[in-house]
Parts: C-alpha cells; structure tokens; sequence
C-alpha cells in the first residue's frame, strides 16, 4: 500500500476517485504497478489491496538490470495513457503527449521514493532503474495503451 496504494476514501476535488499515496496529474492515477516474483507476476489491485495473478514464470529478469534477476521482487511502472480522461472525455488540459510524459514521469518517481521510504523503514534495499520495454509488454499482457516505464528491484541489502 505504501507504493501508490488507496489511503483515504475520497480524492481530490477534481476527480471522486480514492485519495493515493502518491500524487498523479488531475487525479489521473495513471500508474500501475506490476510486481514480480519468481512464481509470477501480479498487478496490483489498489481497491483491495491485493495481488491478481498475471501470468506465472519467473519474469524478474525483465527488470533489466544486473543482479535484479535475483531480487525477491522487481516492481514494473506501468502507464495507462487511457486514464487521461475527464468525465470519459480526452482530458484537453493534458493531451499533449510532452506534456503526458512530464506527468507520469513525475508520479513514477513520487511512488518510487514511497518505495524507498518503506524498504528503508524495514531494513529492506531499493533500486529504481530502466528495464526490458521491449519484451515485457507482450509478456505481461498489457493493453496497447499501456506502456512500460522502469522498475524497482526490492530485497535484501548486501553485505560486505
């Protein structure tokens, strides 16, 4: 939950969505997060806080990055070009693509520092990082309008 998940019943005024942990453009809350184990990935569904399984296999590799593969969990950002809507309208205030990625770039970042915060809180280690944009679509079943960003790698620290 600490990630992006629900914190309080309503939002912002601007959309009656569920108020996150994270902020998002025009409550937009365009980010999903993917998470992945060695059983499996999973889509994390905020409204019940759970895990829906999303295809099995040990997919952590996609992360991309040297020794992520071996990460207990590699969380994948996710956006949703879909969510930029206004009443089921195109959202004209952010249509622009520029202007779009300004937008989820920034939440990424605001959802990986709440990453971070907890991982340190508990003793865990963190790294946010570029991962395989090419396969992992097609691989986790993402809409067209869903877009691979970064991942996160979550474990245990090394130690020296």
């Amino acid at each position: 939950m600490a990630a992006f998940g629900i914190n309080r019943s309503e939002g912002s005024l601007i959309r009656s969505k569920p108020g996150r942990t994270a902020a998002s453009a025009s409550n937009s809350q365009e980010i999903d997060l993917y998470v992945a184990m060695p059983e499996g990935v999973y889509f994390y569904d905020p409204g019940p806080h759970r895990l829906v399984p999303v295809v099995a296999g040990d997919f952590r590799a996609r992360a991309g990055r040297r020794g992520a593969e071996k990460a207990p969990v590699n969380i994948f950002f996710v956006v949703d070009l879909s969510r930029y809507v206004v009443e089921g309208q195109p959202d004209p205030r952010i249509s622009d693509p520029e202007v779009q990625k300004s937008y989820y770039y920034v939440a990424s970042g605001l959802i990986a520092q709440n990453i971070y915060l907890y991982a340190a809180s508990v003793g865990l280690a963190a790294w946010f990082h570029n991962c395989d944009r090419e396969n992992t679509p097609a691989e986790f079943k993402l809409r067209p309008k869903q877009k691979v960003l970064f991942a996160q790698s979550v474990g245990y620290p090394s130690v020296s």
